[in-house]
């Protein structure tokens, strides 16, 4: 089978999207079918080339390449899955989030220009009459299906896939920090994180591994750290190796992840398969699909003391974070993530 994937790329960001896309086009080839990623540049800023995009996409035809058919077209990101073809199902990252659920939020953007409504109204116009030209409709995760079916009334099944390298993952010794690997961005919550490391009474530590989106929010950070008093406490590693990664996830105490309301998240994953605790909120969304309070990890308020209490918690009890983290691995080793599963409901 020839296998199109479909998705968008903002030059020089790269996250959780394009290492899935990448995972699901090796995943097919393994296989045994010939495929490849279809990413299209996107801009959503101002917000009127939104619109351009998705006519671009509506006239792309991606029937045949090169006078040979292709056989399917999977669609991951808006716009990207808009663009037509016959046989075309849905594994949906996620849409357009400003159009949705972050329309009113702190972190929306299309709400501060005149035109905003207009252009949300047209994606959301968008996805309800063209997903349903999907033979099936899939997500990432619960989360993302209970958002498509809230705003556009459109049922989905969610299928998850395994982070990269998860057979790479280990557990070692433990170590005084706990570890914090994402982008850094507003949405991902570094900063409540710092805020949180203010309020402990014991001299917590945190590494950070990931670049920023805007270097105006890695500044916000940097101004935290010194207005917190925290430089000996906090360690911004940058993009790191992915040994470096893999040797701090086995050495961490645990893994603090508090994003806002997640589509999926692979940290979560990747720090279950290395046996690690995972320190998340109430409002983080696609985590508190493993997350289970005080068996595999804690859940807290969004709050930097409700945080803070936590981090205390596993800091002066190894023992607790042996405990849940060994259970972390367990329940991830029980739910049998694989690709080829994936691929097997993708392509079927």
């Amino acid at each position: 089978m020839r296998v199109v994937i479909t998705t968008v790329q903002v030059p020089f960001i790269r996250g959780g999207a394009e290492i899935l896309a990448e995972g699901l086009r090796d995943a097919i080839r393994k296989e045994g079918h010939q495929a490849e990623i279809v990413a299209v540049p996107f801009k959503w800023y101002p917000p009127a080339l939104i619109l351009d995009h998705m006519l671009a996409c509506r006239l792309f035809d991606l029937t045949e390449s090169n006078g040979t058919p292709i056989d399917r077209v999977i669609g991951l990101k808006f716009p990207a899955y808009l663009i037509p073809h016959p046989n075309k199902v849905l594994w949906l990252v996620h849409q357009h989030r400003t159009a949705y659920e972050l329309w009113d939020s702190k972190f929306g953007d299309l709400i501060h220009f005149p035109d905003g409504k207009l252009v949300r109204d047209a994606i959301r116009q968008a996805d309800e009459r063209f997903i349903p030209e999907c033979k099936h409709v899939y997500t990432i995760a619960c989360n993302v299906s209970k958002r498509l079916k809230a705003f556009c009334r459109i049922d989905s099944t969610p299928i998850y896939n395994p982070p990269s390298n998860a057979e790479k993952f280990y557990a070692a010794d433990y170590q005084d920090y706990l570890y914090f690997p994402s982008r850094l961005t507003t949405i991902k919550r570094q900063d409540l994180v710092l805020a949180a490391l203010a309020k402990t009474r014991h001299p917590v530590r945190v590494k950070f591994a990931g670049a920023p989106d805007h270097h105006s929010y890695y500044d916000l950070l940097l101004d935290s750290i010194k207005k917190l008093n925290l430089g000996d406490r906090v360690e911004l590693q940058g993009m790191v190796s992915d040994a470096d990664k893999l040797k701090s996830y086995a050495n961490a105490l645990a893994v603090v992840y508090p994003p806002s309301d997640e589509d999926y998240g692979y940290v979560t994953l990747e720090a279950m398969l290395a046996a690690r605790p995972v320190i998340t909120c109430t409002d983080s969304g696609g985590p508190l699909e493993f997350v289970e309070d005080g068996q595999t990890g804690f859940v807290t308020e969004p709050t930097p003391a409700a945080l803070a209490e936590k981090f205390d918690q596993v800091w002066k009890n190894r023992d607790l974070a042996k405990k849940l983290g060994t259970k972390g691995r367990e329940r991830y080793q029980s739910m049998k993530i694989s690709w080829k599963n994936v691929v097997e409901r993708l392509l079927s």
